[in-house]
């Protein structure tokens, strides 16, 4: 499978692949003034882009802030959309075990 050209690839993304079908770990962190919220999800690739929003104060190409967004597919089949950033640790991911 080709890897996905990105317009800009950060170096925390660069220990794996991020393309369709590549089984990984996200977890992501929210600092708060006195500690931090951690959460994990884990899944398969569908797809990593970079997104435009909605916002208008941005000031960057098309007067949109671009964000890292990586989509998911969970085992029991539900699909994640995550916005990375600095906080986002991505990490190769164990294949799911088989239901029982």
């Amino acid at each position: 499978m080709p890897r996905i050209p990105p317009l800009y690839f950060p170096p925390m993304y660069e220990a794996i692949p991020l393309q369709a079908g590549v089984r990984v770990r996200v977890t992501q962190q929210m600092p708060q003034v006195e500690k931090v919220w951690t959460t994990s999800v884990e899944g398969t690739i569908l797809r990593w882009r970079q997104a435009k929003t909605g916002s208008w104060f941005a000031h960057s190409q098309d007067d949109r802030l671009w964000l890292d967004r990586l989509e998911l597919k969970r085992d029991d089949g539900e699909v994640v959309v995550l916005n990375l950033d600095r906080y986002s640790v991505i990490e190769p991911a164990p294949l799911a075990s088989a239901p029982r």
